[in-house]
């Protein structure tokens, strides 16, 4: 089932009654059910979230996310006891070796490189070196393959001059924003399959309360670029609007393909969750990624 995505942007009270998420602006009352919610995102300052229907959200495995004065999500609510078996996951987890860790960074690596060749053939109309650099990645991708192909992709994906930066300007701010999205997507398919965030593969920052979903994110990340280089055809705005953060929640509808099924995003992300889970039980030898295009 595919969850609904609710963008808070005025003044609202939101409660809860009979199982349903109750929202209340100075325009208009509305409810929807919470098993129907995938992720809250308020964005107003104002906004009134009451102790209940917080806690419904999160039992619902809903990501609640709450943005800052910029308007970018700057914080994040998941379940932490969202599978039957959470102790022995986090076992695994922990106890998973540095050679297992190394191969599954590789194969994600592999992954977000060949899928950004693959965007930027798209865009350039011209066959580019990433599918090369792919497929000289290491173990734990020791020689920064990644950082080589991004600098080959920045320069070449946009017709404007371009320098990727967190903090950086137009459209940083567009990326940014989906990622974000993106971000919280990720980290609630990882805690519904029982996995904790904190303990990522390779990012290991002792700050960084989502390690896990900074890692398994990095190979969808081109849709959040393909989707900002379509907005940027579309809109003459350079600052993030409502209609710009609609269309880049939708990437979570988007769909994708595995070999045997094509899938929503957030769906798809459960599946590769619930793929990472098996790779630390010895289920599996590979993490389960779709292909962002047929």
């Amino acid at each position: 089932m595919i969850k609904r995505s609710l963008l808070i942007e005025n003044k609202t009270t939101i409660s809860t009654k009979n199982l349903q998420l109750v929202l209340k602006s100075e325009i208009r009352e509305s409810t929807v059910p919470i098993e129907d919610i995938g992720f809250l995102v308020i964005d107003n300052a104002e906004t009134y979230l009451s102790i209940p229907a917080m806690n419904l959200l999160i039992e619902n495995n809903t990501a609640v996310i709450i943005c800052g004065n910029n308007h970018l999500p700057n914080g994040m609510f998941l379940n932490l006891n969202s599978h039957h078996i959470q102790q022995e996951i986090f076992k695994n987890q922990i106890d998973a070796s540095i050679p297992l860790k190394k191969q599954l960074w590789q194969q994600t690596i592999v992954e977000k490189i060949t899928n950004q060749g693959i965007l930027l053939e798209q865009i350039t109309k011209t066959k580019n070196t990433l599918p090369f650099l792919a497929s000289k990645v290491l173990s734990g991708d020791s020689t920064n393959m990644e950082g080589v192909a991004a600098n080959l992709y920045w320069k070449s994906f946009f017709e404007i001059k371009f320098k990727r930066e967190r903090f950086g300007d137009y459209p940083n701010n567009f990326l940014n924003y989906g990622y974000a999205i993106l971000r919280a997507a990720t980290a609630r398919a990882l805690s519904g399959s029982g996995l904790l965030n904190t303990l990522g593969i390779h990012h290991k920052s002792k700050y960084n309360a989502f390690a896990l979903a900074d890692d398994i994110m990095e190979p969808f990340r081109p849709i959040v670029d393909e989707k900002v280089y379509e907005i940027m055809q579309n809109f003459d705005e350079q600052e993030l609007n409502t209609a710009i953060k609609v269309e880049l929640l939708q990437i979570l509808t988007r769909t994708v393909y595995f070999k045997e099924e094509k899938s929503p995003l957030m769906v798809a992300l459960q599946k590769t969750a619930s793929s990472l889970q098996q790779c630390y039980t010895g289920e599996r030898k590979k993490i389960k990624y779709p292909k962002l295009w047929s």
